[in-house]
């Protein structure tokens, strides 16, 4: 991504990168090496759930709604993949799936209660659930771990469980543990990192803009400080509604998310806010998490607000945030659905409250292809697997389009069997299966290759 045309929007990162508990700093090659190794690490990790059937967390182990997932059905039959099963009992909630080891997790309100929610891959079945806190329907997916299970509720209520029998670990609340007043509008809706033995969130406050807790105490370990001003004068005060993914740009391991002023970069060992940009951020509801890819970043809101390439250069003081380019609304926005990196391509629904099939340029931010309407109405949730797009529509169609650059493709269509209302959960594909929350209900439709 060399030919980037700029435009000399520079954004200097606040903080420098610390290294003085470790030594003599590291040099930028043997940082660049060990971000690569890391990145290996990551998309070798992305590899393995893929050949287990697993979907551990939010978008994926990697966070980029790309599942490495092969021999699926390269089309579908007017009526649509085959329903597997579908279950009911989840309760309230727009809470996607985690898949690991044969158990499915996600969260719902049932009576005014949140419950961690854990089910068969088999056939839906209950194997357990657990309170796990109150207030409005969910909208993070849980986070699975090995043995144990990480989540938050709408009213902030961070919490772990053991995946072997759901019960609790540990909790905190970020308004009573991190001083947070800022409550997101539409509440606390993120799905935690789990990043090693830590794990990773975005309380939103000036205290702790991010946080991150030693994953099976729940004692924190670092808190990101922000100064009156730091974030920028856009957007709105508090976390987003976007999940924290990693970054390695410039030879720098970063957690990168964005929050409701800004899009940020955190140093991952200190909590160390390293840069800011805030042009994609909006006053209502900054959703879609970042795409990172090698030194850049992608992101977008809708709302009328935009999209931006942003490329991370390593400083004599940090990060320095300089932005490539910039789309306008009537351009590109992304409202809620997610976007997808692959080979060079951003592929999103575009527009808010739409899914305008929209296919770009990473390099350039210029159209490949947009189509229209699409085969679907309302916002688009979207994945990837086995060269395919999976679009999720608000109105409760299901596409399959082709992800390539060269054309629009529309390979299959189907409403789902079930529709209680706004159909916005993102699809999850694991182990052959294609995974579809609907409120109350979970359906399963086989889409493995026969």
């Amino acid at each position: 991504m060399t030919n980037f045309a700029r435009r000399g929007f520079v954004v200097v990162a606040a903080g420098l990168i610390a290294a003085a508990m470790c030594g003599p700093p590291a040099t930028a090659q043997t940082s660049r090496a060990k971000a690569k190794k890391s990145a290996a690490a990551q998309n070798n990790l992305a590899t393995e759930e893929a050949r287990r059937g697993d979907w551990s967390r939010w978008r994926g182990p990697n966070g980029d709604g790309i599942s490495h997932e092969t021999g699926l059905l390269q089309s579908w039959p007017a009526d649509g993949p085959p329903l597997a099963w579908r279950v009911k009992g989840l309760g309230g909630g727009y809470a996607s799936v985690a898949v690991q080891t044969g158990k499915i997790y996600t969260l719902g309100k049932v009576r005014d209660k949140t419950y961690l929610h854990c089910r068969s891959v088999e056939d839906g079945s209950e194997i357990w659930k657990s309170q796990v806190g109150s207030g409005g329907d969910p909208n993070g997916t849980p986070t699975a771990d090995g043995d144990l299970v990480f989540g938050l509720t709408l009213g902030g209520d961070l919490f772990c469980c053991q995946s072997e029998s759901g019960s609790l670990v540990w909790t905190k609340n970020f308004q009573r543990d991190f001083g947070v007043d800022a409550t997101p509008g539409y509440g606390f809706s993120e799905s935690p990192l789990v990043d090693g033995d830590r794990l990773i969130c975005t309380p939103g406050g000036d205290d702790a803009l991010l946080a991150c807790l030693d994953k099976k105490s729940g004692e924190v370990i670092w808190k990101t400080k922000v100064e009156a001003g730091q974030l920028g004068n856009r957007g709105h005060d508090g976390a987003g509604y976007a999940s924290i993914v990693i970054s390695q740009a410039g030879g720098v391991k970063q957690y990168v998310t964005l929050t409701g002023k800004a899009l940020v970069g955190v140093e991952a060992d200190t909590g160390k806010l390293l840069w800011t940009y805030d042009r994609v951020a909006n006053g209502t509801a900054t959703i879609p998490t970042p795409i990172v890819e090698g030194d850049y970043v992608f992101a977008s809101s809708g709302y009328g607000t935009g999209a931006a390439l942003v490329k991370l250069n390593r400083s004599r003081s940090g990060v320095d945030a300089q932005e490539v380019y910039f789309l306008s609304g009537n351009k590109m926005q992304n409202h809620h659905g997610g976007m997808i990196h692959k080979d060079g391509f951003v592929y999103c629904g575009e527009g808010h409250n739409e899914g305008f099939p929209l296919c770009i340029n990473s390099q350039t931010g210029k159209d490949a292809w947009r189509p229209g309407r699409g085969p679907g109405s309302g916002s688009a949730a979207v994945a990837y697997a086995d060269g395919h797009l999976y679009f999720r529509y608000q109105d409760g169609t299901m596409a399959l389009i082709e992800a390539t650059p060269k054309a629009y493709k529309l390979k299959g269509k189907f409403k789902i069997a079930s529709h209680n209302g706004e159909s916005w959960p993102h699809p999850v594909i694991a182990g052959g299966k294609l995974y579809l929350r609907d409120q109350d209900e979970l359906l399963c439709y086989d889409v493995k290759k026969k």
